[in-house]
């Protein structure tokens, strides 16, 4: 899907500062991600971590004052949020919604075809995609379902594991992916993490658990604190955090 150039792929966001309502929400937030590392952003309740990802897509509740994005060096700024995606920027929300009367095989159908520049029809597309739901475990009669609508917390995570798989995404937020599951789908969440992450994309993890980090490869930690980036360090950074 995305051609990449494991020396010049990278993420950078410089000078990044924001506010909602005149609340500031970052302030002077210098991160990068490369393409073949993992990372995680931690921080407590209220420290900017969803509202760095949401604002990385251009969420128009928050007003940007000063900031600068690249995407392999090509200046992302003024894209709208599907041109991001085209790019390879991929966000799973924390609260992910239920949207009655779209079917989830038309949106899966509709996000490949807009991403691909393809035109599956309904039953190339279906050839195309049971493959894939087999190997994350998801039953094919969710394709009838109304997208997300009284799916549980373990089928919504599976749901945007599917569309990574799809979509073959670069760099891939995964805001609080942990957040409604028990332990053993937490593990196989975990796991198909795992058979997805290879040297031609990143995952940054957000999060104020430990529990994703000890199932996942981490490169990289940043610490958010008071709307800014406090700490930076490698997986030992968090072992210090969980001591003290």
């Amino acid at each position: 899907m995305f051609l990449v150039n494991q020396k010049k792929s990278m993420l950078e966001i410089k000078n990044l500062t924001s506010y909602v309502q005149d609340k500031p929400i970052l302030k002077n937030v210098n991160l990068s991600f490369q393409i073949w590392k993992n990372y995680c952003i931690l921080g407590e309740n209220g420290s900017g971590k969803s509202s760095l990802a949401l604002t990385v897509m251009w969420h128009p509740k928050y007003e940007i004052t000063d900031w600068k994005i690249t995407v392999d060096w090509q200046e992302i700024n003024d894209m709208s949020p599907d041109q991001k995606a085209k790019l390879g920027i991929f966000l799973a929300f924390q609260n992910i919604p239920e949207i009655q009367w779209i079917k989830l095989f038309e949106y899966l159908r509709t996000i490949y075809n807009n991403s691909t520049w393809e035109n599956l029809t309904f039953l190339k597309f279906k050839n195309f995609i049971i493959p894939y739901m087999d190997e994350i475990w998801l039953n094919s009669e969710f394709l009838r379902r109304d997208l997300n609508v009284w799916f549980s917390w373990w089928e919504k995570r599976k749901i945007e594991l599917l569309q990574i798989k799809l979509l073959k995404p670069k760099y891939i937020f995964l805001d609080e992916i942990d957040s409604g599951l028990d332990v053993d789908a937490f593990k196989s969440i975990s796991k198909l993490i795992n058979q997805l992450n290879d040297k031609n994309n990143c995952f940054i993890f957000i999060t104020h658990h430990f529990e994703i980090i000890n199932n996942v490869n981490i490169d990289q930690v940043y610490v958010l604190k008071n709307w800014k980036v406090e700490e930076t360090g490698d997986k030992t950074l968090i072992e210090k955090i969980k001591k003290e």
